[in-house]
């Protein structure tokens, strides 16, 4: 699908008018872990006016609004971690609180072949593309969405616990800044549904006996993170900061939790710096990237 002139290749236009992105890889570089499992009848997952179907992990790919949220920094690190403190057989269920697009479900449902997950979205449009996407990598058959907001405990009604909760809590409280009127933007940045609170009281009650809950936070609003899983119940196993250019202040924090009666002591890591102070990715992230199939 992706067609190349000389050694660029270009984007092109879908069936349905969207933007189907070419795949710009270092020479050489192969894709790593499971093929997507295509369909042959692409009739509804052609992405759309103001979509576009960009590369993710391996050959998997995601669909996005060119206009609205789209897979980040936080959703791969979110994920890694995720997959870090996991055995190497997959968790059997995992959900993804506020889910959005999918990201982070498709970065762990390329890694771990044989899990089930489920996702919880209250934005419709998001909800939809998270579904497609799924559609399109072949894993519908063992990942749900399940549109509506995870503080309603009826959403997910009748569900066992997870092995594995993960959660991309937006950075900002409401009023604490201008929000945008594009589709999706606001509340994948402003606490319409919660912040990291809401988040965590719902990953308290649906973690299995032991499992983690793996989410990320604002590194200015990181002095809620350990009083919001105090209050669910949780106690901080990880933490990490992340700093996006060498000698820049921390932009985020990763961190898991688990029930404070199953808790280790907690660790915390160096902070990560993604890039150097000449721009370019830094061993570390580049292995990062590798390790959930992206080029390094």
């Amino acid at each position: 699908m992706t067609l190349v002139l000389g050694p660029h290749p270009v984007d092109q236009v879908s069936p349905r008018g969207g933007i189907l992105r070419a795949a710009r890889r270092p020479d050489g570089w192969q894709a790593t872990g499971p093929a997507p499992l295509v369909p042959d009848d692409l009739t509804e997952l052609w992405p759309r006016p103001d979509e576009d179907l960009c590369w993710l992990a391996g050959n998997w790919r995601i669909l996005q609004r060119t206009d609205g949220h789209r897979t980040s920094l936080d959703d791969l690190l979110v994920a890694h971690l995720a997959a870090s403190l996991l055995p190497e057989e997959a968790p059997l269920r995992c959900l993804d609180l506020g889910c959005g697009i999918g990201s982070v479900l498709l970065f762990l449902a390329w890694r771990f072949p044989r899990a089930t997950f489920s996702g919880v979205e209250v934005q419709a449009v998001s909800a939809e593309l998270a579904r497609r996407s799924l559609r399109w990598n072949g894993v519908a058959a063992r990942a749900a969405i399940h549109t509506g907001d995870f503080r309603d405990e009826e959403v997910l009604t009748g569900e066992p616990p997870y092995e594995l909760v993960t959660g991309t809590p937006p950075y900002f409280p409401i009023g604490a800044g201008p929000e945008s009127d594009h589709v999706q933007r606001a509340p994948c940045r402003f606490e319409h549904h919660g912040g990291i609170e809401a988040y965590s009281a719902a990953a308290g009650r649906r973690l299995a006996a032991g499992a983690p809950f793996v989410a990320c936070e604002a590194w200015n609003q990181r002095e809620r993170v350990e009083p919001a899983a105090r209050a669910a119940g949780l106690r901080l196993v990880r933490w990490r900061e992340v700093v996006p250019r060498a000698g820049k202040e921390p932009l985020l924090c990763i961190f898991a939790m688990r029930a404070a009666d199953r808790a280790e002591a907690l660790a915390v890591w160096p902070p990560l710096v993604v890039r150097d102070r000449h721009g370019r990715r830094t061993p570390e992230f580049s292995a990062i990237r590798r390790a959930m199939g992206m080029p390094a």
